[in-house]
């Protein structure tokens, strides 16, 4: 006879030992984050600290933006760069620029040296809503009543958001490189999951990584990474001495969502010039050329020998794009 009392007490025992591993993993993974030690950040500074002596800053909707300007002449231009970028994108054509208009670059919210507030009231300042009222916040500041915003990859987002939500306020739209069909935000699952408490915690954590993948991502985004030489990494890298720029960029993160700037095309109706580099890794050049085409009677300038960032590795091509626009504007 078969002792089918002993087969069933192994099976138990199995199931226990089975469930007792299930619970520790579950506790792991609800508790474990919690445990992980977050060590402070060392050598960080006010971001007045960092400033250039061409540095400006001014209160913008409870914000302190840093900015920096150039120029007298008009109509005013706007430079809103991209992700993990600042002013310092504009180093190459802002001066340049300046010798036909006036110009004005500022370091969007969670970059640069822009205040980095860790809590608010009313409106997310890291969301995309928010930095479109930033930067009509900032022309009312400096008395500007209409500016053609120059906008590179998600820069180029905002300036679009912007443009049709303030289009009295919008002269046109030069994009460069822009984020519109797939580099728009994060997906919606992925916000779900980044908004749990553990991923929140680990969130800064993960963000200081940036200092080791963000080269790579700055190389990347040039056709000849040899050209992003440590000078040009140094200066991409000074805004991580800032205060919080870790938990900044993480919240950042958070507030990131999908523009829905595609389903809108048709509703731009101001000038519209857009740029790319033919050789495009991070927003591809493809997409450009498709936004071209389905913005009523944009241009499009495909740069030869160029990435992501041609305001920086092809500044003299762009420049020429640029300022033909410019002057044949209404």
């Amino acid at each position: 006879m078969y002792n089918f009392t002993g087969l069933s007490l192994t099976m138990s025992k199995k199931r226990n030992i089975i469930l007792a591993v299930f619970l520790v993993l579950a506790a792991s993974l609800v508790l474990g984050p919690f445990l992980i030690p977050i060590p402070p950040l060392k050598d960080t500074v006010p971001p007045e600290e960092l400033a250039d002596s061409d540095s400006k800053f001014v209160e913008v909707n409870g914000l302190n933006v840093h900015y920096k300007e150039s120029g007298d002449g008009g109509p005013a231009i706007i430079l809103l760069h991209g992700f993990l970028a600042s002013i310092f994108s504009w180093r190459e054509v802002m001066e340049p620029l300046s010798e036909y208009s006036r110009v004005v670059a500022f370091d969007r919210p969670a970059f640069g040296l822009t205040e980095r507030p860790l809590e608010w009231e009313v409106e997310n300042p890291y969301s995309r809503d928010s930095q479109v009222e930033l930067v009509i916040g900032l022309m009312d500041q400096l008395g500007i009543d209409q500016a053609v915003l120059v906008g590179n990859s998600a820069g180029g987002t905002v300036s679009m958001s912007t443009a049709l939500k303030y289009p009295q306020r919008v002269k046109a739209l030069i994009l460069v490189d822009p984020a519109v069909y797939e580099g728009g935000g994060s997906p919606g699952w992925s916000r779900i999951f980044m908004k749990l408490p553990q991923i929140k915690r680990l969130g800064p954590l993960l963000i200081r990584n940036v200092t080791q993948w963000g080269r790579r991502f700055g190389e990347s985004a040039w056709h000849d990474p040899s050209k992003f030489t440590p000078d040009i990494w140094e200066g991409y890298t000074k805004a991580l001495r800032a205060e919080n720029w870790d938990r900044a960029l993480w919240e950042f993160t958070l507030a990131s969502s999908d523009s829905q700037l595609a389903e809108r095309l048709a509703e731009i109706e101001m000038p519209v010039l857009v740029i790319t580099g033919d050789d495009d890794r991070i927003v591809p050049t493809e997409e450009s050329i498709r936004l071209a085409g389905e913005i009523k009677d944009a241009e499009l300038e495909v740069l030869k020998d160029c990435g992501h960032v041609p305001q920086e590795e092809c500044p003299e091509a762009f420049l020429d794009a640029v300022v033909e626009f410019m002057i044949n504007l209404p």
